[in-house]
């Protein structure tokens, strides 16, 4: 496994820094997209909301798989069906449907969109699967600072990602869509001829119960004891909070303060320059000195900082205020996320990396589902700053569920 290591690490960051680039090409364009069928902020919370439902029903089955099977089969079939989700989106946003269907079928593309958006999240299972494949290969010593290669991936995904779409669009709105299709069809043929497999034969699981498959059991299984259920509860808010606001942060650029497609994707490339400076040199050193704890607690700090700054700004002060607030969240979430995820990666691991980690993205897919509905539908109703302020005080409410000595301290058994 040794030898393997520095293939694999490579090999795990590559999947998903192409996963991230096909993602981060199309975000930052996602209202411009959709202004054909719906300038609704619910609909596009419901749109992401859709992706994160079906990704979060996935879940289990992807973790116990990939327990039971290996993880590089697991990886094929999960890029596989991005490739569909992907390549059926970009087919509906491309059409002229005005010149294909009669007024009472308008409805169709956007249930093509929700559609593809399914297929996708049902197969989302990428991320956690290359995260199962970085606990495989690493130390509870050093788990934080191999994740932190994820928070590397997703950082250079916003920095290239945002960057690749805002130049093609200028050719073509719908082009960075058919890019990001080409990026998860080059992500399957790297997943099939160079992953390496991580989980040897002798030390995979049995197959799994039924009730192993629903999600609402697995999530049981780690929130039957009380440190566990608070550690997985700060992580279901967290990610609730944060990809809530997030969800509606482009369209709140656009309607608010009249930003264009390439002002809106370079906030996002300050994201990802911040994120992988902080995720992939400052993490390791980070957590040696103060912690996991501590550094959960810093980073929902500047969380929050960052959101008040983007209510703060107006049209004449956007570009500074926007840009500082969200260089501010990006760094938090680039505390947060490999602190928490490490943290009750090593307290819940006698149940097995693949569960474990598996329950982790159904509990992030779980809160992005419902932040994003909830943000889209408070911006419809009371206004383009409540997402902000419903997140700040969500995060309160993390920070109260991870404070206490034990529940920092002690290692859970379930």
């Amino acid at each position: 496994m040794r030898r393997l290591k520095i293939p694999t690490l490579l090999g795990a960051f590559i999947t998903l820094l192409d996963d991230r680039l096909g993602e981060t090409i199309v975000l930052p364009l996602l209202p411009f997209l959709l202004e054909q069928f719906t300038t609704s902020a619910t609909t596009l919370g419901f749109l992401t909301g859709t992706y994160a439902i079906s990704q979060f029903a996935a879940a289990p089955l992807i973790g116990a798989m990939s327990d039971r099977f290996g993880r590089k089969p697991i990886m094929i079939t999960c890029v596989s069906g991005s490739v569909i989700g992907i390549c059926l989106f970009a087919l509906t946003v491309s059409l002229n449907w005005d010149n294909y269907l009669p007024l009472w079928a308008s409805a169709l593309p956007l249930s093509l969109l929700f559609l593809a958006r399914i297929i996708d999240g049902i197969s989302g299972g990428t991320a956690a699967t290359a995260t199962t494949i970085l606990a495989d290969i690493s130390t509870p010593e050093n788990r934080a600072k191999t994740f932190g290669l994820i928070g590397v991936a997703f950082g250079l995904g916003f920095i290239l990602g945002p960057g690749l779409g805002t130049a093609l669009a200028k050719f073509s709105v719908t082009l960075p869509v058919w890019v990001a299709s080409g990026f998860a069809i080059f992500n399957l043929i790297f997943v099939i001829w160079f992953l390496p497999e991580t989980l040897p034969k002798n030390k995979r699981n049995l197959l799994p119960r039924k009730r192993d498959l629903n999600p609402i059991s697995q999530l049981l299984i780690v929130f039957k004891n009380p440190l566990a259920r608070r550690l997985c509860l700060s992580f279901f808010v967290f990610f609730m909070a944060f990809n809530g606001f997030t969800a509606v942060l482009v369209l709140y650029l656009k309607e608010k303060f009249g930003w264009s497609p390439e002002l809106c994707s370079a906030a996002f490339i300050v994201v990802g320059v911040i994120a992988m400076i902080v995720q992939g040199g400052l993490i390791g050193p980070l957590v040696k000195r103060f912690g996991e704890s501590r550094l959960t607690f810093t980073g929902i700090g500047f969380v929050m900082t960052g959101c008040i700054l983007l209510t703060l700004a107006n049209i004449d002060t956007s570009i500074p205020l926007v840009f500082s607030g969200v260089a501010i969240l990006a760094m938090g979430t680039g505390l947060v996320t490999p602190s928490l995820r490490a943290l009750i990666s090593r307290r819940l691991s006698s149940i097995g990396q693949g569960a474990v980690l598996g329950n982790l993205q159904g509990l992030q897919s779980l809160g992005t589902f419902l932040g994003a509905i909830a943000a889209g539908r408070s911006y419809d109703i009371f206004g383009p700053k409540s997402p902000f302020f419903g997140t700040i005080l969500l995060l309160l409410f993390v920070m109260f569920l991870i404070s206490g000595k034990n529940l920092r301290n002690r290692k859970v058994s379930v």
